[in-house]
Parts: structure tokens; sequence; C-alpha cells
């Protein structure tokens, strides 16, 4: 058999269970069970509004089902555990039963949804969808919703967080189905998240103690005097690395320096001087001629 066949065939067995199971333990308040396979054997987890109605007196009622589902159903050494469901009305089978069982009894349906989504709601639940499919009214078939709350419809969090359940009303019209789903109080939608504010605790754990405060002074203090002693120890490194004969060379070179400074500076000062006589010459030519015109003078 293949791995595809297998899970079908699981699933298939497993429907079967559920249908079996809620035809015999109506009465009890059947709420749904868990099918699961362990080297033991096939471990069944029954949740009953009644779980001493499920066991019986003495017992009887459940070694009944557990021979029946080991000869109809062909499982392997099955083993019952019955558990209480807790609050009724957050259960989505025990909620599709009864509004079946009030459909039957010939409650209008408007009515009777209305009002089991109002215990639900009033129970705590975040949301509550109850559809009823079939021939409400008239001849024709149709489906009416009753909606209230959140409900996730698709998605892992409608399988998570989400509790299904299904029954089915046989009227003289015909069978109308009844689909409830409930979110529980206790559910975390994923869209849901919640801003605590800090509180007094973690607030002092957050500043610093006193001894925290003196430790942080003591790291400060070791790390400034550490910081001054590298200090004072580059310097005094630094002035041992430097020779002094570098200061003699510099003033030796810079005796040369000078020296051309004055040699540039010196043909300039010969220049300036021969210019000189040059521009007195005309002076000298001018005085003879002014002698000579005095001289016409003195003779008159």
């Amino acid at each position: 058999m293949g791995v595809e066949k297998k899970f079908v065939e699981d699933g298939f067995t497993k429907a079967l269970v559920h249908e079996y199971l809620s035809k015999e333990l109506s009465r009890a308040g059947y709420g749904g069970m868990t099918m699961n396979r362990t080297p033991m054997g096939i471990q069944i987890t029954v949740y009953a509004e009644k779980p001493g109605m499920v066991i019986g007196k003495g017992g009887k009622l459940i070694r009944k089902l557990t021979r029946d589902l080991d000869r109809n159903f062909r499982l392997d050494n099955p083993q019952i555990d019955v558990q209480d469901v807790g609050k009724a009305e957050l259960n989505a089978q025990v909620v599709a039963n009864r509004l079946a069982s009030s459909l039957e009894r010939g409650w209008y349906f408007r009515k009777a949804g209305q009002t089991t989504l109002r215990r639900v709601m009033d129970s705590g639940a975040l949301g509550c969808e109850i559809i009823l499919s079939g021939k409400l009214t008239g001849p024709r078939s149709r489906v009416e919703k009753f909606l209230s709350g959140y409900v996730k419809h698709s998605g892992k969090p409608s399988q998570e967080i989400v509790d299904h359940g299904y029954a089915v009303a046989v009227k003289k019209l015909g069978t109308i189905g009844c689909q409830v789903r409930i979110v529980p109080p206790d559910a975390v939608p994923p869209d849901r998240f919640e801003i605590v504010p800090p509180s007094r605790d973690t607030a002092e754990e957050a500043l610093p103690t006193e001894e925290k405060r003196d430790e942080l002074e003591e790291l400060l203090e070791s790390g400034a005097e550490s910081a001054v002693e590298v200090t004072v120890e580059e310097i005094e490194i630094a002035e041992e690395e430097v020779p002094a004969e570098p200061a003699i060379e510099e003033t030796a070179t810079v005796e040369p320096v000078v020296e051309e400074k004055a040699a540039e500076e010196a043909p300039a000062s010969e220049e300036e001087v021969l210019i000189e006589p040059a521009a007195e010459e005309p002076a000298s030519e001018e005085a003879p001629a002014e002698a000579v015109a005095e001289e016409p003078k003195s003779e008159g």
C-alpha cells in the first residue's frame, strides 16, 4: 500500500469512528475525540459533557464501545480514555449537537441560531460563527450565517485556535447541517500583541547600583592613570631616541645660506656705486660753463 493511500484510509477510518461515537454518545454530550497510534495500540480520547454516562455502570458501556471498534473498524487493540469537556458552551461539537436538537424539536432556525450565538459569546469566547444549510423554510434549500466576534477562516491559525463542530438535524422537509466555529477565550491570534510597560524592578535593575558605580569609577581612574603613565614613557623614549648632533648641523647649514645671501647682495651694491658717478657727470660739466659766463661780467 502506498503512503498516499495509507493516509486516506486513516482519515476515512477516523471519520467513521467519529460518526459512530456521536450516535452512541449523543445523550452523554459527545464533544469530539482524538485518535493517536502508539506502540501499545490505538489510543482514543473521548471528550464528553457527562463522562459517567460514557463509562456506564461498572464499565459496561465502555467495554461495548471497545469491542465494537475492534470488530467493526479493525483497529489494533483500541484503548478508550474519557475526558471532561469543561465548559460546554465553548466546545463546538457540543454546541452543534444542541443546535441540531433544538431544530429537530421545532425551534425556528433564526431564533435557535441567535440564542446559541449569544450563549457562546456570553461564555467568554473571542468569536463564534454558526452556519445553517438546508431546507430551512420552503421547498428550496439555502444557507444562513450568524457571526459575532473574531473568527479565522484560513491558514494555520484556523486549525490551531478555532474549534470546529458539525451536526445534522433531521426534519420532515429534509436535513439541516449545523456547522459551528468557536474561538476560545485563551486563544492567542497571530495579529495580536501587548505592550507591557517596564516595571519598577526592571527599571531599578537597569540603573547602576552603588557597588557598580564604585567599580566603574575605579576602572575609569585606573584607565586614566595607565594612560598618563604610557604618555610619560613615550615622551621619555622619544627624548632618548632624538640625538643632539642634528642641532649643530642645522647651525652649520644655516651659515652658508647667510653667506650666499650676502654674496648675492654684494654685486647689487657695486652696481649702485658704479651708477652714482654716471649720474653726477652732468653736474660737473655744467660748473665750468657757469664760470665762463661769469668772467665777462668781471671785466666790465
